[in-house]
């Protein structure tokens, strides 16, 4: 093992909708949790990772709920509250893989219109030989064509490659790709992972 394909958003970045929503609901949790489960769904998102623009899929989403237009439209506008800071323990890692001389690649499931946001306030991502970004290929984890795509643009040799998600379905992509898939759920334990891998 010497290259490592990592997932960016929940495992080196803290993005999540409900630092934008959460205030909104004034502490609701119930509430809260229902309009991102059923009006702004995970699996909308992923439309506008996959390329969608923010406009189209806002608009598609206010025809079929127009009560909620509102706080639909706060996902393009207020979509930089939902993006927190690094989560440094993973950075961390990330530095260390570094130091030894490990070759690092990103693979992520990120709009097209926000990614440079990303590339301007995490100065880590220059750390990257390539970071192949869903918005810009038109493709979107778990699809395996974005996996295939992304061992051809970044050279890898899937039997040598450590993929880093924190999505169940996207681990299991990334095996099937005959990558050697690791889940994410926190930082302590893939410092373990990767030590015992010989990697750190």
């Amino acid at each position: 093992m010497d290259t490592v394909l990592f997932d960016l958003g929940a495992v080196l970045i803290d993005w999540n909708p409900r630092y934008l929503y959460r205030p909104l609901f004034n502490g609701d949790e119930q509430a809260m949790e229902y309009f991102l489960a059923e009006i702004a769904p995970p699996w909308w998102n992923v439309e506008i990772d996959a390329g969608k623009s923010f406009d189209q899929a806002v608009a598609e989403r206010v025809a079929l709920h127009p009560a909620h237009s509102k706080f639909i439209s706060l996902w393009r506008d207020g979509w930089e509250t939902m993006l927190r800071d690094e989560i440094p323990e993973s950075v961390a890692i990330l530095s260390d893989l570094r130091d030894r001389g490990h070759r690092l690649h990103a693979l992520t499931n990120w709009s097209a219109e926000t990614f440079p946001i990303a590339r301007r306030r995490f100065k880590f991502l220059q750390w990257f030989e390539h970071i192949v970004v869903s918005g810009e290929v038109g493709l979107a984890k778990p699809d395996p064509r974005i996996f295939g795509l992304a061992i051809e643009r970044c050279a890898l040799d899937p039997a040598r490659t450590v993929f880093i998600d924190d999505s169940v379905r996207n681990v299991e992509a990334g095996r099937n790709a005959g990558l050697h898939a690791l889940h994410f759920t926190d930082p302590h334990q893939l410092r373990i992972d990767l030590t015992q891998l010989g990697m750190l």
